[in-house]
């Protein structure tokens, strides 16, 4: 790969995200999009088309720049942080196929994100989302019950759910699920959560196959995430909720709620498959009264 050209580059890691990385396909093509950005913007930075040897010679004055630009075109602090994320993991796989080595891309410092959590429904709220997802009138209102139900019984995040094949179709008390970064984890299945899918699965006209998906589209094909964004937009509206509601905040109320309810972060951080604990922290929007209190009671340091 030694005389790899920028263009063959990127297609690599591509391929690598996709399919090595196994990152969804929002994350996928976000990292596109920023990539192809700093490639267009090196083209006028260096004033000719890039080699991997221009690459290797970037410093750090020379990415600031690239994040300058982008800040000017109206990116917030976040988008920022996810465009510098993504050049960062192509100029990783770049090392590590050994095409050039750049210490500069790692010493650029990530804009600092606002603190932001997404607000977690209430109880009650969640209750009237999904009994207004109860409408069985035909084989899509049970399907569509049956997603938000793993969502927000099983906290998956949609494109695992949506992802599920059908003899992953969970027929126990558990479920195996692959989350971001190829990593699986055991998540409890309520009753619920059996009933709503398997009352899907007994309506749905399609014949199911082993190896095909377990939440099919009016076509027959694998369900899009789109769809169920739409429903929940139309269920929000239906029932007067806020505008930021959507198929995530189902898993954030899933996290928040078994937190209120005396779970503790580490049982929760392995139920959302987070790699750290502080991520679980940003999906809990309690006081910090309540979050140490229960760091108290769990660290064996505080019983004295």
């Amino acid at each position: 790969m030694a005389d790899t050209s920028v263009h063959q580059a990127i297609a690599h890691w591509k391929n690598w995200l996709r399919h090595e990385k196994r990152v969804s396909p929002h994350t996928y093509e976000a990292y596109e999009r920023d990539v192809s950005e700093f490639q267009a913007f090196l083209l006028d930075h260096l004033g000719k088309t890039p080699e991997i040897k221009d690459l290797e010679n970037l410093r750090t004055t020379d990415f600031r720049a690239f994040l300058a630009v982008r800040k000017n075109d109206g990116l917030t602090a976040t988008s920022l942080a996810r465009v510098l994320s993504s050049v960062r993991s192509f100029f990783k796989k770049l090392e590590k196929d050994k095409l050039l080595h750049n210490p500069y891309i790692k010493s650029v410092r990530s804009p600092k994100k606002p603190t932001r959590l997404p607000r977690a429904l209430s109880v009650q709220e969640s209750r009237q989302l999904m009994a207004a997802a109860d409408v069985p009138q035909n084989w899509t209102d049970a399907r569509d019950l049956a997603v938000f139900t793993l969502l927000y019984g099983c906290g998956l995040r949609i494109a695992e759910a949506l992802s599920l094949n059908f003899d992953q179709k969970p027929d126990g008390d558990v479920l195996m699920v692959m989350g971001k970064g190829n990593k699986e984890r055991l998540v409890p299945v309520l009753p619920i959560v059996r009933s709503a899918i398997e009352a899907y699965v007994t309506q749905c006209p399609f014949a199911f196959e082993a190896q095909g998906p377990l939440f099919l589209g009016k076509q027959g094909r694998r369900l899009g995430a789109r769809h169920i964004q739409l429903r929940t937009q139309t269920l929000r509206r239906q029932l007067g909720l806020a505008e930021d509601v959507t198929p995530h905040v189902l898993r954030h109320s899933f996290a928040t709620h078994l937190l209120e309810n005396g779970g503790d972060l580490r049982t929760i951080q392995e139920l959302l498959g987070h790699a750290s604990l502080s991520s679980t922290q940003r999906y809990t929007d309690l006081e910090t009264e309540k979050l140490l209190k229960v760091y108290n009671a769990a660290h064996p340091k505080s019983k004295g």
